[in-house]
């Protein structure tokens, strides 16, 4: 039988994290995103404690876990009020794949640095002209000598200002029995000649910035290639995964802070006979449809995380979780404004800040109609819709 027990390690891995991002908390997440300015404090705090760098292999300094556990963190971050949309980037892609198929030379330089938290490593698949289909990616790689040089732009890149490499998505050629791009993942310093990048002005007010890139000849050595050009499009799928499983723990966290704060104002703020608002259907059932999203999502997303850390096919899983995550958390935080009235779009209340997060968070980083599609494909077995 399936044992639903928290463990005493997960337990207190909640708490101590919940504890640290509360010191921050929602005032913080939404003072740094007036000014589109990262979370630095709490990501560093959090890093100085290994919280950042906990699915690193303990062989290069890091924590030793998986998946489950950095879910952990992202959830109880956000559940603080401060949702770390790196945590999907650096903590989940890059330190994912390279676990899994970096090379001996990659995994000790760059798992070694992402261990403690204190390095980041960007990535970047997403184009102005491709958008959800990766196959339609213009960015390209030419092998030159024991090079390889890369040349277009990528699209809505986060983070890329603090980073200390990229990992870029582009096309080395075209399959000749499907006619789709053939796609490879390289490991690209930010200081490299030619890489430049420009800031977009983002009306969601997030703490973490959004970049358009730019590659004009970028001159990597071989060794730069994540896999092989034989591993086709593998080592780019198995990023995905943790990817969508990290982006439903930002989420799951991000209603939870929402709710709480609803449930507070709601058991306490009072209008008609002295009863809390609360006491009346038309306020309660919103959020307990909201609560109930979110628990089934918490449940899929560590389902999704355990398959993942145990070697198993994880993808129908991770992309459920994440779809099922982002509508609950958008429900969650819209039922939270509704119940505090006009208050809900008060500084003092807190609670906008959180909408362009939550919003963000059904478009990327993959949107709400690309997962209906793969689990109506893979899941359902329909024919293919696009």
């Amino acid at each position: 039988m399936t044992d639903f027990t928290e463990t005493a390690e997960h337990a207190e891995l909640r708490a101590v994290v919940h504890q640290i991002a509360a010191r921050y908390g929602g005032a913080d997440y939404a003072d740094h995103g007036r000014r589109g300015d990262p979370q630095e404090a709490l990501w560093k705090e959090l890093a100085d404690n290994g919280f950042i760098g906990i699915n690193v292999p303990t062989e290069y300094g890091g924590g030793g876990a998986g998946m489950t556990e950095l879910a952990i963190v992202a959830e109880e971050a956000a559940a603080a009020g401060s949702p770390l949309l790196l945590l999907l980037v650096s903590g989940a892609i890059a330190v994912e794949v390279l676990k899994r198929h970096g090379s001996a030379e990659q995994r000790r330089t760059w798992l070694t640095r992402l261990a403690d938290g204190h390095t980041v490593v960007a990535f970047a698949i997403t184009e102005p002209d491709a958008g959800s289909n990766s196959h339609r990616v213009a960015t390209v790689a030419r092998r030159d000598g024991d090079d390889w040089v890369i040349n277009g732009s990528k699209y809505y890149i986060s983070g890329i200002d603090g980073a200390a490499a990229v990992i870029t998505v582009a096309r080395t050629g075209v399959d000749e029995q499907t006619g789709k791009a053939r796609l490879a993942m390289f490991l690209v310093p930010t200081d490299a000649a030619g890489l430049s990048w420009q800031r977009i002005d983002m009306a969601a007010q997030i703490p973490d910035r959004q970049f358009t890139v730019f590659y004009d000849d970028v001159r990597v050595p071989a060794t730069a290639m994540i896999g092989t050009p034989e591993s086709g499009t593998r080592p780019l799928f198995d990023g995905l995964n943790p990817e969508r499983i990290a982006a439903a723990a930002l989420c799951v966290g991000l209603g939870r802070y929402a709710l709480e704060r609803a449930a507070d104002y709601a058991r306490t703020r009072t209008v008609w006979d002295g009863a809390p608002i609360g006491a009346h259907q038309g306020v309660s059932h919103p959020l307990a449809r909201a609560r109930i999203g979110l628990d089934l999502a918490q449940l899929m997303m560590t389902k999704a995380a355990w398959l993942h850390d145990d070697g198993r096919p994880a993808a129908i899983e991770s992309n459920e979780a994440k779809y099922a995550a982002a509508e609950a958390a958008a429900a969650a935080v819209d039922a939270a404004i509704q119940t505090h009235g006009g208050n809900g779009l008060t500084v003092e209340y807190g609670l906008m800040p959180l909408y362009g997060m939550a919003r963000l968070l059904r478009i990327a980083p993959v949107n709400a109609e690309m997962l209906l599609n793969y689990v109506a494909q893979h899941s359902l077995k329909l024919p293919r819709s696009y």
